[in-house]
């Protein structure tokens, strides 16, 4: 998918959970409302969205959304833009994985959603180590 930062990780030792709880701190001192979804046997995912300019160039019901799936020592983490879910923190990854996490995004969307992915990217492997 055009926009979409895939970041592969193998032989970190990482506490995906804790990952989860780093990625969420950034993105909320970045500004950003986030909601996550609890943690399941398929990994964890993350949405955040930022109001003011960004509301005339991305959709009210998009979001940036962050899925880290697999294993301490083998996970990915996926980032692109997506559709804003209402009760997020309720939905378990296992129901998420069914739907569109990811969207196709038009060209204003996919500027901004490569800044942020890459500015994000940085930030996990910088988190990861």
């Amino acid at each position: 998918m055009i926009g979409e930062k895939v970041q592969q990780f193998q032989g970190k030792h990482t506490d995906l959970g804790q990952l989860q709880g780093q990625i969420e701190g950034y993105l909320k001192s970045e500004g950003f409302t986030v909601q996550s979804s609890p943690g399941g046997t398929h990994g964890y995912v993350i949405q955040a969205k930022k109001g003011g300019f960004l509301a005339g160039i991305i959709d009210a019901d998009r979001a940036l959304t962050i899925m880290i799936s697999g294993n301490a020592d083998d996970f990915t983490v996926r980032t692109g833009v997506g559709k804003w879910l209402e009760r997020l923190g309720i939905a378990a990854v296992e129901t998420l994985l069914i739907s569109e996490l990811f969207l196709v995004v038009d060209v204003a969307e996919m500027a901004w959603n490569v800044e942020i992915e890459e500015k994000l990217a940085k930030k996990v492997a910088e988190l990861v180590g």
